[in-house]
C-alpha cells in the first residue's frame, strides 16, 4: 500500500511542468535541458558517453547538441585522446541556465510550503532527507531491493494468471 498515494510524484511532476514551461519561454526544451545538465555534471564527456548514459540515440543527441551550441549553452573541443570525437563543455550561459532552473524550483517549493509553520517545514525536511538518502543508496547500488520486489510481484502475478487450455490431446 502506497501511504504517500503518489503525492511525491505529483508534486515533482507539478514542479517539472512549471519549470519546463518557463524554460521553454527561455528557448530551451526539456530534452535539451537534460543534455545540458549531463554535460554540466560531466564536463569533457563525449557524445557517445552522453548517449549511453541518457539512453538517447546519436541522431537526437546530435540535434540537441547542435541546438545548444547554436544558442551558446555549450561548446565542443577536439578530443586529444583520439582526434575524431569531441569533448563537450557547458559555457557560462549554460551554467547560468542551470542556476535559473534551480531558482525556479526553489521558488515553487517555497510557495508550496508557505501554508506550513516553520516547525512543520523543518519536520518535513527531516523526513524527506531520510527518504532521499534511502533512494540515493538504492540507486547507487543499481536498485537491487526494488528490483527484487518487482520480480517477486511479477512472479506472483504470473502464478495467478489462468493457464491457457491445451487443445486436442496435448
Amino acid at each position: 500500500m502506497d501511504v504517500t498515494e503518489r503525492r511525491i510524484t505529483r508534486i515533482a511532476r507539478g514542479v517539472g511542468i512549471f519549470t519546463h514551461q518557463i524554460m521553454r519561454r527561455m528557448g530551451i526544451g526539456p530534452s535539451e535541458l537534460d543534455v545540458l545538465l549531463y554535460v554540466r555534471w560531466h564536463p569533457g564527456t563525449t557524445m557517445t558517453e552522453l548517449c549511453r548514459r541518457l539512453e538517447i540515440d546519436k541522431g537526437a543527441a546530435a540535434r540537441q547538441l547542435a541546438s545548444l551550441q547554436a544558442k551558446g549553452y555549450l561548446r565542443r573541443e577536439p578530443n586529444p585522446a583520439d582526434g575524431r570525437s569531441q569533448l563537450l563543455f557547458a559555457t557560462e550561459k549554460g551554467d547560468a541556465l542551470r542556476s535559473s532552473k534551480q531558482h525556479l524550483e526553489e521558488l515553487f517549493y517555497e510557495w508550496l510550503l508557505e501554508p506550513l509553520s516553520e516547525e512543520e517545514q523543518k519536520e518535513l525536511a527531516r523526513l524527506l532527507e531520510i527518504v532521499e538518502r534511502r533512494c540515493w543508496e538504492e540507486r547507487q547500488a543499481d536498485f537491487p531491493h526494488v528490483r527484487e520486489r518487482f520480480l517477486e510481484e511479477e512472479k506472483r502475478h504470473a502464478e495467478q494468471e489462468p493457464q491457457p487450455e491445451k487443445k486436442g490431446g496435448e
